[in-house]
């Protein structure tokens, strides 16, 4: 596989992430937005609990730092398919980290959790996700 279509598939697998990430909570507010909550008093314990996620992401995404850093060196070698491997495995591993705040945001629309809140958690795992992306000097 080229260098080139390994980076156009990590494109398509980002956009897809994406749309894993928001689209349960799209689902979840237009499903059961206007309901009646379930449970009241879970709102802010699953706020706190969404954002203390964010945190889950640090170590992720230095290890995914850490493999774009070695897959830019090995760019033109005969490590540079494995590489782009490990580099593909951190970032997996980061996606699941980043989607976190939203995916529990999905399931604070059920305890009514502020719309606002739910729009801050969906972007927090947004620009999380954007980290992830592929930066244009590689390849």
């Amino acid at each position: 596989m080229t260098r080139k279509e390994v980076r156009r598939r990590l494109a398509m697998t980002w956009w897809r992430q994406v749309g894993f990430t928001l689209v349960p909570l799209l689902v979840m507010g237009y499903l059961f937005g206007d309901g009646e909550p379930v449970l009241p008093v879970l709102q802010m314990p699953l706020f706190i609990g969404a954002l203390v996620s964010l945190f889950f992401s640090l170590p992720m995404f230095s290890a995914y730092k850490r493999a774009l850093v070695a897959t830019e060196a090995a760019l033109g070698r005969a490590e540079e398919p494995g590489a782009w491997q490990e580099l593909t495995r951190r970032r997996d591993r980061g996606f699941l980290a980043a989607g976190l705040p939203a995916w529990i945001a999905a399931l604070a629309v059920l305890v009514g959790l502020n719309t606002v809140a739910l729009f801050l958690l969906a972007m927090s795992s947004l620009v999380l996700l954007y980290l992830y992306r592929i930066p244009r000097q590689l390849g």
